[in-house]
């Protein structure tokens, strides 16, 4: 069995407070957004609830992402993570079109003014989840955690979405006060918003998530120098022929085309790819493995 790293220690702790909190968050405004007569609040709660199964989901990709490779599974287990990060956004996308289903019923019935306390518990509810989007989005990238990440956009959609109801609900407060009716919609149409708002955030995780699950590779020449240099500085290597570099969630796996001269020996060669292979590993942390192909190069003369 591994032994955890710090930081692989850190990124279980937030997974697992990420839970606790949305639990605690979920049953918090569904109660008092019942209770205070909030649509926004109800439906910041079903958001919240959502949450608390991506969350489970992270905490179980971040747990299998740890396996070492094995026979079944040479590149390792890092897509788990990806496949977590995809579960998330499906349980956003179903929690989007509940709440906003919910909200847009509610405009066709008189409006009803929430109470205060729901204007309160939605500005608590920003405040916790902002903390918990620093957490995330600081651990996630430096463990290059594709869940973490997700689960950190996902608590900074909470911030939007609560502070939506927040303002539907000041408006809908404010409305009974001046006596203006059209204000009190105010609280069912924070609800739709909030709804859109995690839509789009759900669209946004997927199609990342769904991208690398696909074996995407960088492309971008500037993100591909590194790798490039790095191969190139070993001894022996005259040519990059070719370069593919796919993501794997946590880490990345290097495919490499090297040219060496045509008329040294078969060990020779291979010689030179294992230093390549060596040299990558040690110098990018992010590197579960590097497959190099040798080609034969040749000179001017005899091109």
């Amino acid at each position: 069995m591994s032994t955890l790293t710090r930081d692989e220690r850190s990124g279980t702790r937030v997974a697992y407070a990420n839970a606790v909190v949305n639990i605690l968050l979920a049953v918090g405004k569904g109660v008092v957004g019942i209770l205070a007569g909030s649509e926004a609040l109800v439906a910041d709660a079903v958001h919240s609830a959502a949450d608390l199964i991506g969350s489970l989901a992270v905490i179980i990709g971040l747990r299998i992402a740890r396996k070492p490779p094995d026979e079944d599974h040479p590149y390792g287990h890092g897509k788990a993570e990806l496949i977590a990060s995809t579960i998330v956004a499906g349980f956003l996308v179903a929690a989007a079109v509940e709440v906003g289903y919910t909200s847009a019923t509610s405009l066709f019935h008189s409006p009803t003014r929430p109470e205060s306390i729901a204007a309160y518990a939605a500005l608590a509810a920003m405040i916790v989840k902002e903390l918990l989007y620093h957490f995330n989005i600081r651990l996630g990238r430096r463990l290059k955690s594709k869940s973490l990440i997700a689960s950190a956009y996902d608590h900074r959609s909470d911030v939007y979405s609560s502070l939506a109801a927040f303002i539907g609900i000041g408006l809908s407060l404010l409305g009974h006060h001046l006596h203006i009716r059209w204000l009190l919609y105010m609280d069912s149409v924070a609800g739709i918003f909030v709804a859109v708002l995690v839509l789009r955030m759900a669209i946004e995780i997927a199609k990342d998530s769904l991208q690398s699950l696909m074996d995407r590779v960088v492309l971008e020449e500037q993100d591909l120098l590194p790798y490039r240099r790095a191969a190139e500085a070993v001894e022996g290597v005259r040519s990059i022929d070719e370069i593919r570099v796919r993501d794997h969630g946590q880490y990345v796996v290097v495919d490499l085309e090297i040219g060496v001269d045509a008329h040294i020996t078969v060990a020779e060669g291979h010689d030179i790819a294992a230093a390549v292979r060596s040299q990558m590993r040690q110098q990018f942390d992010g590197i579960l493995d590097v497959f190099v192909h040798v080609n034969p190069y040749y000179g001017e003369e005899e091109r």
